[in-house]
């Protein structure tokens, strides 16, 4: 089966062909980094224009690198949900109206869901059942996954997600959209230990996760150095040290409590934050000390794009999942509500 994935969840164009025999042929991403960064994020109606102005010229360059023709292809999938609405009624209604000219069927896949099989478009693959930890914009979870739709929630973050204190703390300090990769360069830069930053919600049991107290425990150490008259450059550096050490550490005391309460040894890592190095570096020693495996995609898949959508778009069409020709689209949509196949 030859599948077409569109990815318009956010502020990415995503568009991949994936041939269930075959594996990926092809794909091609949009990023608007540019566009919003003069507003310091996202700004949901200029995502959506341009999701519009990209989508036709993408799906052309996809078919083209893959040397296929519309005639060759046997289903479309699309991103219904979670992201912003008017992102997300773009992908869906050029998969819906695509589909019905072409006469094939459409998915709607859900973006949490792409993520969390992204590893599997990789040559070793994880096995199920593993511990997922989703670190992708808005959402930072653990979840225990036994199988395609098989999917409990063991913990989620509470208030800001891993991802969105990355970019806000970013911008109280001056640092460029997105606030993530920049504050992973300074962080190279940092000196260890000038700064201890808390690890929140490590100090009691559970599988939840909050951040908003980290970002402003970021903003008042920034304020001290700036009204104490230190260097601002080298304190962004070791304010993004500490700052990141944090996250990881405590991303990766939750993964490891997870694993040993659900008896597993394996870890998937993705969506955005999964790029992180020394996120990754950390859950390696981790899972090594525990004998155990940690799979990742490799970092252009780790954020948005049409492949992760167009993979997990097949599976569920070989389980015979289609849409109706209804355009759909969930702002919020829980991840354990999806059917299993």
């Amino acid at each position: 089966m030859l599948v077409l994935g569109l990815e318009t969840s956010c502020d990415e164009t995503g568009v991949a062909l994936y041939d269930s025999e075959r594996g990926l042929l092809a794909d091609a991403l949009f990023s608007q980094i540019d566009l919003h960064r003069v507003y310091g994020g996202v700004v949901p109606e200029l995502a959506s224009r341009d999701h519009v102005k990209r989508m036709l010229p993408l799906i052309r360059q996809v078919l083209d690198e893959a040397g296929k023709q519309a005639s060759d292809i046997d289903a479309l999938a699309y991103t219904a949900g979670p992201g912003l609405v008017g992102a997300l009624l773009v992908g869906a209604s050029c998969a819906q109206a695509l589909a019905f000219a072409w006469g094939v069927p459409a998915v709607g896949v859900h973006h949490m869901e792409g993520h969390l099989l992204a590893p599997m478009l990789e040559e070793q693959p994880p096995a199920f059942p593993f511990v997922a930890l989703l670190v992708s914009g808005g959402h930072t979870q653990l979840v225990r996954v036994d199988g395609i739709g098989q999917y409990q929630l063991l913990g989620e973050s509470l208030d800001d997600a891993a991802g969105e204190a990355f970019d806000k703390t970013a911008k109280l300090m001056g640092l460029n959209y997105p606030g993530g990769p920049e504050i992973a360069k300074l962080a190279e830069q940092g000196t260890p230990g000038r700064f201890a930053f808390p690890r929140p919600m490590t100090d009691r049991p559970g599988l939840d996760f909050s951040f908003s107290g980290l970002k402003t425990f970021a903003l008042n150490t920034w304020q001290q150095c700036r009204d104490s008259g230190d260097d601002l450059d080298q304190a962004r550096r070791d304010i993004a040290l500490a700052f990141q050490q944090a996250v990881v550490e405590t991303l990766t005391i939750k993964c490891k409590r997870a694993l040993k309460q659900s008896g597993l040894n394996s870890l998937v890592i993705a969506g955005g934050v999964s790029a992180n190095k020394a996120l990754r570096e950390h859950l390696e020693r981790m899972l090594g000390e525990m004998k155990g495996k940690v799979f990742y995609a490799r970092p252009r898949f780790c954020t948005d794009n049409g492949a992760m959508i167009a993979y997990a778009g097949c599976q569920r069409l070989l389980a015979g999942q289609h849409e109706d020709l209804a355009i759909k689209v969930q702002a919020r949509w829980p991840m354990e509500s999806l059917p299993a196949i």
